[in-house]
């Protein structure tokens, strides 16, 4: 990750009192603003957390995204505003590894209720290149082995988890985009709703029982829809899609590593050149929150298309569907075009 994109701890924590100080003049925060009455005030780091969270908790939750529309999430910078309202929160989602400032926030926070969905399911290490193996079916196994509770689960982790955002031996943050693991990080969300909000748990645990089938409804998609490709190659501008790769059979190649705006290597660029001709690749993906520039140099150098593979770190006007169910059906029609899927 770009040093730049590192918030030291010093400043978060004076960022932490001056977020405090500015609510104990107000008494409200981002999330209780609006009357949510007694709706359990749930802050989310970024969109794949807030659609979890909206997803299960449903009527009983107010839900605030630290993430706005249309924000790299890599690049977030919280403002002591919203370091405040974290502390507010009755429970907050979020995925360590991500967002540095975001996981410093929460850790001086002292809210009770904080869930890293890292620790709900296992994390692997993907560089540029990811080959793909089935997983089998260990989502049962992992939900269950990887404790629910806060403390319990942070020990089972390293504190190295998904903090080499891009570097050699960092694991790879970007679970949601297997729905197989983002199955297992819901059910895991589910119990610790009902832990934090008994009162409403029978109501959490049916919206994640739905949730779940939905997301078993679009795994059978993909491995249905990429089940005989003609190739089996991806190039894409962030490597984001190591574990879609894994689950599916592909091999992702990304131009540049797991951050989004890191600048490939010229040696890496003719490289990619090289695997496109070898695999017979036709696209060259890019996505919607990020410049295409190098995608289209690329494409222009190579003869080859260019298309969008939404990584949906965020939902925005350019997003091609309205959540993230839709979004990852496009991602789907994208592949099965680009890898002469039948």
């Amino acid at each position: 990750m770009n040093v730049r994109r590192l918030i030291p701890t010093t400043a978060v924590a004076g960022a932490v009192v001056l977020g405090l100080t500015a609510l104990s003049a107000c008494s409200t925060s981002d999330a209780a603003d609006g009357g949510n009455g007694d709706k359990l005030k749930v802050t989310a780091s970024f969109y794949p957390m807030q659609f979890l969270a909206e997803k299960i908790g449903g009527e009983h939750v107010a839900v605030t995204s630290l993430t706005k529309p249309g924000v790299e999430p890599h690049d977030l910078e919280l403002t002591p505003r919203q370091i405040g309202s974290i502390s507010e929160s009755d429970y907050v989602l979020y995925l360590k590894g991500i967002q540095p400032a975001v996981d410093d926030a929460i850790k001086q926070s002292g809210v009770k209720n904080t869930v890293d969905a890292a620790t709900l399911t296992t994390l692997e290490n993907h560089g540029s290149e990811v080959s793909g193996h089935d997983h089998g079916h260990e989502g049962e196994e992992h939900a269950d082995e990887h404790g629910h509770e806060g403390e319990e689960a942070h020990e089972e982790h390293s504190e190295g988890d998904g903090h080499n955002h891009g570097e050699e031996g960092g694991a790879d943050p970007h679970i949601w985009l297997d729905p197989v693991k983002y199955a297992e990080v819901a059910k895991g969300v589910g119990k610790s709703l009902e832990k934090a909000d008994p009162d409403h748990a029978a109501d959490y645990k049916k919206n994640t029982d739905a949730l779940v089938a939905e997301l078993g409804e679009l795994n059978t998609a993909y491995e249905t829809g990429l089940k005989d490709p003609a190739t089996k190659t991806f190039i894409t501008t962030h490597s984001a899609f190591g574990y879609l790769a894994e689950r599916y059979r592909l091999t992702q190649q990304g131009i540049a590593g797991i951050d989004p705006e890191a600048e490939p290597s010229p040696a890496r660029i003719q490289e990619i050149h090289t695997i496109a001709e070898k695999e017979k690749a036709t696209t060259v993906f890019f996505e919607t929150l990020a410049s295409d520039r190098t995608a289209k140099t690329l494409a222009k150098d190579t003869g080859l298309k260019t298309g969008v593979l939404d990584p949906l770190e965020g939902i925005t006007d350019k997003s091609q569907g309205a959540d993230y169910i839709e979004v990852m059906e496009s991602n789907l029609a994208a592949l099965q075009k680009a890898l002469g899927a039948k």
